[in-house]
């Protein structure tokens, strides 16, 4: 658990550690076992055994019967819901979005912040192969991502502050790694209206983003557009791309009255 929750009194541990439980599973690592779970984790066996018991009897995990390990259940999907439903931008730019991979033989995708990361909540893509496929609910570093710069150039100074702070002090080798080309980005979206990165986060592949104007309590959305490096001409990511994701995400705001 986190140094900076100690002597927290409200802040509850328990719940905590069983969030932190269900946050190890990735989808290259979707089974695992109490020992393994111990390990990542930090918590004793025994403490594992009676979260995962827990989890298990509540939905949220369940036995792989092959080998006795355990995945994600599908109370976790029915928690994620309501979310997604709260969120008619999702509706509202599917066919823009669907429209404009076509155009540029990419992606284009929709995320908000997860802590240090960004994670999607909408993706269109064309019929070009992409590798990994943007999908919903993939989650990446802040830092080494379009879209994670967009989100930080959209915030306000003092929230873009904080943000940086707690990256550089719990990811410092991220941070250390992408700090300039972060840096260089906000100053880029000032002038620019988007933000780029090439091959930060997989070397073949190069995008865009453009962060929607703040919603009433102040959360950020970011649209991106993912191209793979072979595709893509001389400046077409600055020259052509970024101007048309910009196009699409005020198209987007005006359908749902954002001005």
């Amino acid at each position: 658990m986190p140094d900076e929750f100690d002597g927290d009194r409200q802040f509850a541990t328990t719940l905590a550690r069983g969030l932190d439980i269900l946050h190890c599973f990735t989808p290259r690592e979707s089974q695992l076992g109490n020992a393994e779970l111990a390990a990542r984790t930090g918590m004793t066996k025994a403490t594992i055994s009676r979260f995962t018991y827990t989890l298990t009897r509540l939905g949220y995990l369940r036995v792989n019967r092959m080998n006795n390990k355990f995945q994600l259940g599908s109370a976790v999907l029915s928690l994620s819901y309501p979310l997604l439903a709260s969120l008619s931008v999702r509706q509202i730019a599917r066919p823009s979005m669907k429209e404009l991979a076509d155009q540029i033989r990419g992606s284009v995708s929709l995320g908000m912040r997860d802590r240090l990361n960004v994670v999607y909540l909408e993706s269109s893509r064309s019929n070009t192969p992409l590798g990994l496929p943007a999908d919903i609910g993939l989650s990446y570093p802040i830092v080494r991502t379009a879209m994670g710069r967009a989100l930080l150039a959209a915030l306000p100074a003092e929230r873009r502050e904080a943000l940086c702070n707690e990256i550089a002090v719990k990811a410092p080798n991220e941070w250390n790694t992408f700090r300039e080309r972060v840096m260089s980005g906000i100053d880029y979206f000032y002038e620019r209206g988007f933000c780029v990165s090439y091959g930060d986060l997989r070397q073949e592949v190069h995008a865009v983003a453009v962060p929607m104007k703040p919603s009433a309590d102040g959360e950020i959305l970011v649209f991106n557009c993912g191209v793979p490096s072979y595709l893509l001409k001389e400046n077409q990511l600055e020259g052509d791309i970024g101007p048309r994701l910009v196009s699409m995400v005020r198209s987007v705001e005006g359908a749902m009255g954002i001005y």
